[in-house]
Protein backbone atom coordinates (compact mmCIF):
# COMPACT_ATOMS: atom_id res chain seq x y z
CA UNK A 1 0.00 0.00 0.00
CA UNK A 2 1.06 3.43 -0.56
CA UNK A 3 1.38 6.52 1.26
CA UNK A 4 -1.75 7.26 4.09
CA UNK A 5 -1.17 11.06 3.27
CA UNK A 6 -2.05 12.23 -0.24
CA UNK A 7 0.39 14.50 -2.56
CA UNK A 8 -2.46 15.18 -5.21
CA UNK A 9 -3.52 19.29 -5.47
CA UNK A 10 -6.90 18.81 -6.51
CA UNK A 11 -7.72 21.11 -9.45
CA UNK A 12 -10.51 24.04 -9.50
CA UNK A 13 -11.54 23.39 -6.38
CA UNK A 14 -13.25 27.23 -6.20
CA UNK A 15 -15.33 26.23 -9.85
CA UNK A 16 -16.25 23.02 -7.95
CA UNK A 17 -18.01 24.60 -4.97
CA UNK A 18 -19.36 26.97 -7.42
CA UNK A 19 -21.01 24.83 -9.74
CA UNK A 20 -22.12 21.45 -7.82
CA UNK A 21 -23.42 24.43 -4.76
CA UNK A 22 -22.99 22.08 -2.07
CA UNK A 23 -25.15 23.80 0.91
CA UNK A 24 -25.50 23.07 4.90
CA UNK A 25 -26.87 19.60 5.49
CA UNK A 26 -26.47 18.66 2.12
CA UNK A 27 -25.59 14.85 0.88
CA UNK A 28 -23.01 14.75 -1.81
CA UNK A 29 -21.12 12.30 -3.79
CA UNK A 30 -17.64 12.59 -4.41
CA UNK A 31 -17.44 9.51 -7.00
CA UNK A 32 -13.22 9.56 -7.63
CA UNK A 33 -12.55 10.62 -4.27
CA UNK A 34 -8.83 9.92 -4.64
CA UNK A 35 -6.94 11.66 -1.95
CA UNK A 36 -9.81 13.25 -0.38
CA UNK A 37 -9.01 17.13 -1.95
CA UNK A 38 -12.01 17.85 -3.15
CA UNK A 39 -13.74 15.96 -0.50
CA UNK A 40 -12.52 18.32 2.29
CA UNK A 41 -13.45 21.50 0.54
CA UNK A 42 -16.74 19.98 0.04
CA UNK A 43 -17.02 18.13 3.01
CA UNK A 44 -16.28 22.02 5.04
CA UNK A 45 -19.26 23.25 3.27
CA UNK A 46 -22.10 20.97 3.88
CA UNK A 47 -20.66 21.24 7.58
CA UNK A 48 -21.59 18.47 10.77
CA UNK A 49 -25.63 18.03 9.43
CA UNK A 50 -24.02 17.12 5.76
CA UNK A 51 -22.87 13.54 4.83
CA UNK A 52 -20.09 12.95 1.96
CA UNK A 53 -20.18 9.62 0.21
CA UNK A 54 -16.74 9.03 -1.39
CA UNK A 55 -15.83 6.39 -4.03
CA UNK A 56 -12.62 5.30 -5.43
CA UNK A 57 -11.60 2.04 -8.05
CA UNK A 58 -8.25 2.81 -6.35
CA UNK A 59 -7.94 1.10 -2.79
CA UNK A 60 -5.03 3.41 -1.97
CA UNK A 61 -7.02 6.55 -2.65
CA UNK A 62 -9.74 4.94 0.29
CA UNK A 63 -6.82 4.99 2.52
CA UNK A 64 -5.30 8.35 1.50
CA UNK A 65 -9.39 9.99 1.64
CA UNK A 66 -9.64 8.58 5.32
CA UNK A 67 -7.21 10.32 6.38
CA UNK A 68 -7.98 14.09 4.94
CA UNK A 69 -11.61 13.45 6.24
CA UNK A 70 -10.97 12.44 9.36
CA UNK A 71 -13.60 14.63 11.54
CA UNK A 72 -16.53 15.03 8.75
CA UNK A 73 -19.42 12.75 8.26
CA UNK A 74 -18.54 10.47 5.66
CA UNK A 75 -18.52 6.96 4.61
CA UNK A 76 -15.56 5.70 1.38
CA UNK A 77 -16.12 2.60 -0.39
CA UNK A 78 -13.84 0.93 -2.73
CA UNK A 79 -16.25 0.59 -6.09
CA UNK A 80 -16.96 2.11 -9.32
CA UNK A 81 -18.54 5.05 -10.09
CA UNK A 82 -21.12 3.86 -12.06
CA UNK A 83 -22.36 1.41 -9.64
CA UNK A 84 -23.54 4.56 -7.90
CA UNK A 85 -27.17 3.51 -7.73
CA UNK A 86 -26.30 0.13 -5.95
CA UNK A 87 -23.86 2.07 -3.80
CA UNK A 88 -26.24 4.24 -2.84
CA UNK A 89 -28.85 1.67 -2.15
CA UNK A 90 -26.43 -0.10 0.29
CA UNK A 91 -26.28 2.51 2.40
CA UNK A 92 -29.81 3.04 2.66
CA UNK A 93 -29.50 6.62 1.15
CA UNK A 94 -32.31 7.15 -1.71
CA UNK A 95 -30.55 9.99 -3.47
CA UNK A 96 -28.19 12.84 -3.47
CA UNK A 97 -28.05 16.11 -3.46
CA UNK A 98 -24.89 16.04 -5.74
CA UNK A 99 -22.07 14.52 -7.05
CA UNK A 100 -18.28 15.01 -8.56
CA UNK A 101 -16.38 13.12 -11.23
CA UNK A 102 -12.90 14.16 -11.06
CA UNK A 103 -11.72 11.97 -14.17
CA UNK A 104 -8.07 12.89 -13.98
CA UNK A 105 -5.06 10.40 -12.67
CA UNK A 106 -4.32 11.63 -9.49
CA UNK A 107 -0.68 13.01 -8.55
CA UNK A 108 -0.74 10.00 -5.27
CA UNK A 109 -0.75 7.57 -8.94
CA UNK A 110 2.21 9.16 -10.86
CA UNK A 111 4.21 8.95 -8.09
CA UNK A 112 3.63 5.70 -7.07
CA UNK A 113 6.91 3.47 -9.01
CA UNK A 114 5.50 0.53 -8.56
CA UNK A 115 1.98 0.90 -10.85
CA UNK A 116 3.77 2.25 -13.57
CA UNK A 117 1.70 6.18 -14.46
CA UNK A 118 4.90 7.87 -14.26
CA UNK A 119 6.84 7.77 -17.89
CA UNK A 120 10.04 7.23 -15.69
CA UNK A 121 8.50 4.71 -13.64
CA UNK A 122 10.98 1.43 -12.96
CA UNK A 123 8.23 -0.25 -11.44
CA UNK A 124 5.83 -2.54 -14.24
CA UNK A 125 3.61 -0.93 -16.43
CA UNK A 126 0.40 -1.65 -14.78
CA UNK A 127 -1.79 1.60 -14.93
CA UNK A 128 -5.02 -0.25 -13.25
CA UNK A 129 -6.86 2.00 -10.73
CA UNK A 130 -7.95 -1.38 -9.35
CA UNK A 131 -4.91 -3.45 -9.05
CA UNK A 132 -6.88 -6.66 -8.36
CA UNK A 133 -8.96 -6.22 -11.39
CA UNK A 134 -8.42 -6.55 -15.09
CA UNK A 135 -5.44 -6.88 -17.43
CA UNK A 136 -2.25 -4.91 -16.29
CA UNK A 137 -1.07 -2.86 -19.47
CA UNK A 138 2.00 -4.72 -20.10
CA UNK A 139 0.46 -7.69 -21.04
CA UNK A 140 -1.74 -5.37 -23.36
CA UNK A 141 1.31 -4.25 -25.03
CA UNK A 142 2.76 -7.49 -24.87
CA UNK A 143 0.49 -9.63 -26.93
CA UNK A 144 -1.72 -7.39 -28.89
CA UNK A 145 -0.95 -7.33 -33.02
CA UNK A 146 0.75 -4.19 -34.47
CA UNK A 147 -2.65 -3.80 -35.86
CA UNK A 148 -4.79 -3.53 -33.30
CA UNK A 149 -1.94 -1.20 -31.25
CA UNK A 150 -1.96 1.65 -33.49
CA UNK A 151 -5.79 1.55 -33.37
CA UNK A 152 -5.43 1.47 -29.70
CA UNK A 153 -3.24 4.28 -29.92
CA UNK A 154 -5.12 6.20 -32.25
CA UNK A 155 -8.47 5.65 -30.60
CA UNK A 156 -7.73 6.29 -27.20
CA UNK A 157 -4.56 8.49 -27.53
CA UNK A 158 -5.20 10.59 -30.64
CA UNK A 159 -1.96 10.52 -31.99
CA UNK A 160 -1.19 10.86 -35.49
CA UNK A 161 2.00 8.78 -35.14
CA UNK A 162 0.32 5.77 -33.53
CA UNK A 163 1.69 3.44 -36.40
CA UNK A 164 5.36 4.34 -36.21
CA UNK A 165 5.02 3.73 -32.53
CA UNK A 166 3.01 0.49 -33.18
CA UNK A 167 5.95 -0.88 -34.69
CA UNK A 168 8.66 0.22 -32.67
CA UNK A 169 6.99 -1.46 -30.01
CA UNK A 170 6.57 -4.60 -31.57
CA UNK A 171 10.09 -4.48 -33.10
CA UNK A 172 10.90 -3.58 -29.50
CA UNK A 173 9.24 -6.27 -27.41
CA UNK A 174 10.93 -8.93 -30.88
CA UNK A 175 14.21 -8.67 -28.78
CA UNK A 176 12.77 -9.35 -25.19
CA UNK A 177 8.91 -8.19 -23.67
CA UNK A 178 8.69 -4.97 -22.30
CA UNK A 179 7.83 -4.86 -18.72
CA UNK A 180 8.03 -1.38 -17.23
CA UNK A 181 6.75 2.06 -18.06
CA UNK A 182 10.34 3.55 -18.40
CA UNK A 183 10.79 0.69 -21.18
CA UNK A 184 7.81 1.59 -23.11
CA UNK A 185 8.65 5.59 -22.88
CA UNK A 186 12.18 5.09 -24.21
CA UNK A 187 10.89 3.14 -27.02
CA UNK A 188 8.28 5.46 -27.65
CA UNK A 189 11.08 8.55 -27.69
CA UNK A 190 13.06 7.26 -30.17
CA UNK A 191 10.36 6.37 -32.42
CA UNK A 192 8.95 9.79 -31.87
CA UNK A 193 11.51 12.36 -30.99
CA UNK A 194 10.31 15.64 -29.51
CA UNK A 195 11.16 18.39 -31.54
CA UNK A 196 10.96 21.27 -28.95
CA UNK A 197 7.53 20.00 -28.35
CA UNK A 198 6.34 20.73 -24.54
CA UNK A 199 4.64 17.40 -24.35
CA UNK A 200 6.28 14.25 -24.01
CA UNK A 201 5.92 11.85 -26.86
CA UNK A 202 4.51 9.03 -24.66
CA UNK A 203 1.75 10.88 -23.32
CA UNK A 204 -0.82 10.07 -25.75
CA UNK A 205 0.16 6.11 -25.64
CA UNK A 206 -0.15 6.03 -21.71
CA UNK A 207 -3.36 7.81 -22.36
CA UNK A 208 -4.73 4.94 -24.62
CA UNK A 209 -3.09 2.50 -22.56
CA UNK A 210 -4.84 3.80 -19.44
CA UNK A 211 -8.14 4.48 -20.98
CA UNK A 212 -8.07 0.98 -22.43
CA UNK A 213 -7.07 -0.79 -19.05
CA UNK A 214 -9.63 0.69 -17.54
CA UNK A 215 -12.49 1.25 -19.73
CA UNK A 216 -12.85 4.30 -18.74
CA UNK A 217 -15.00 5.49 -21.62
CA UNK A 218 -17.41 2.75 -20.80
CA UNK A 219 -17.60 3.27 -17.46
CA UNK A 220 -17.65 6.75 -18.35
CA UNK A 221 -20.59 6.24 -20.15
CA UNK A 222 -22.93 4.10 -18.19
CA UNK A 223 -22.39 6.85 -15.75
CA UNK A 224 -23.73 9.49 -17.72
CA UNK A 225 -26.92 7.02 -18.11
CA UNK A 226 -27.32 6.33 -14.40
CA UNK A 227 -25.89 8.92 -11.71
CA UNK A 228 -29.20 11.33 -12.85
CA UNK A 229 -31.34 9.10 -11.85
CA UNK A 230 -30.12 9.08 -7.69
CA UNK A 231 -29.76 12.94 -7.92
CA UNK A 232 -32.96 14.69 -6.27
CA UNK A 233 -34.82 17.29 -8.23
CA UNK A 234 -32.52 20.49 -7.75
CA UNK A 235 -29.21 18.19 -7.51
CA UNK A 236 -26.24 18.64 -9.52
CA UNK A 237 -23.46 16.57 -11.20
CA UNK A 238 -20.14 18.38 -12.03
CA UNK A 239 -17.66 16.50 -13.97
CA UNK A 240 -13.89 17.52 -14.33
CA UNK A 241 -12.04 15.76 -17.73
CA UNK A 242 -8.96 16.20 -18.93
CA UNK A 243 -9.30 14.92 -22.94
CA UNK A 244 -11.36 15.60 -25.75
CA UNK A 245 -12.67 11.75 -25.52
CA UNK A 246 -14.03 12.52 -21.90
CA UNK A 247 -15.17 15.98 -22.65
CA UNK A 248 -16.94 15.35 -25.94
CA UNK A 249 -19.20 12.14 -23.65
CA UNK A 250 -19.88 14.44 -20.80
CA UNK A 251 -21.18 17.38 -23.51
CA UNK A 252 -23.29 15.12 -25.58
CA UNK A 253 -24.94 13.30 -22.28
CA UNK A 254 -25.65 16.38 -20.58
CA UNK A 255 -27.18 17.37 -23.88
CA UNK A 256 -29.12 14.81 -24.24
CA UNK A 257 -30.54 13.95 -21.11
CA UNK A 258 -34.12 15.64 -20.53
CA UNK A 259 -33.95 14.89 -17.22
CA UNK A 260 -30.83 17.87 -16.59
CA UNK A 261 -30.50 20.92 -17.36
CA UNK A 262 -27.01 22.31 -18.56
CA UNK A 263 -25.88 25.27 -16.50
CA UNK A 264 -22.28 25.43 -18.14
CA UNK A 265 -23.19 25.82 -22.13
CA UNK A 266 -19.15 26.19 -22.52
CA UNK A 267 -16.88 24.20 -20.14
CA UNK A 268 -15.04 25.66 -17.50
CA UNK A 269 -11.16 26.05 -17.34
CA UNK A 270 -8.62 26.79 -14.87
CA UNK A 271 -7.39 30.57 -14.30
CA UNK A 272 -3.89 31.03 -15.43
CA UNK A 273 -2.59 31.28 -11.86
CA UNK A 274 -4.42 28.03 -11.17
CA UNK A 275 -2.23 26.71 -14.32
CA UNK A 276 1.13 28.54 -13.01
CA UNK A 277 1.03 27.04 -10.03
CA UNK A 278 -0.16 23.41 -11.07
CA UNK A 279 1.02 22.84 -14.78
CA UNK A 280 -1.19 19.39 -14.50
CA UNK A 281 -4.66 21.67 -14.23
CA UNK A 282 -3.92 22.88 -17.27
CA UNK A 283 -6.26 20.55 -19.69
CA UNK A 284 -8.82 20.28 -17.15
CA UNK A 285 -12.62 21.08 -18.19
CA UNK A 286 -15.84 21.25 -16.15
CA UNK A 287 -18.86 20.85 -17.21
CA UNK A 288 -22.15 21.11 -14.52
CA UNK A 289 -26.02 20.40 -14.58
CA UNK A 290 -28.52 20.24 -12.90
CA UNK A 291 -31.80 17.47 -11.98
CA UNK A 292 -35.14 19.33 -13.21
CA UNK A 293 -37.26 16.28 -13.22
Amino acid sequence: MGESISVHQPVMVAEVLRWLDPRKGALIVDGTVGGGGHARAIAEQIGPEGFLVGIDRDPEAIDRSEVALAGYPHRLQQGNYADLPEILASLEIPAADGVLLDLGVSSDQLADPERGFSFDSPGELDLRYDPSSGEPAYRLVNRLSEERLADLIYRYGEDPNSRRIARAIVTARQRRPIRTAAELAEIIRKAVPRRGSRIDPATRTFQALRIAVNEELKWLEVALRRIPEVLRPGGRLVVISFHSLEDRLVKEAFRRDSRLRVLTPHPVTPSPEEIAANPRARSAKLRAAERVI
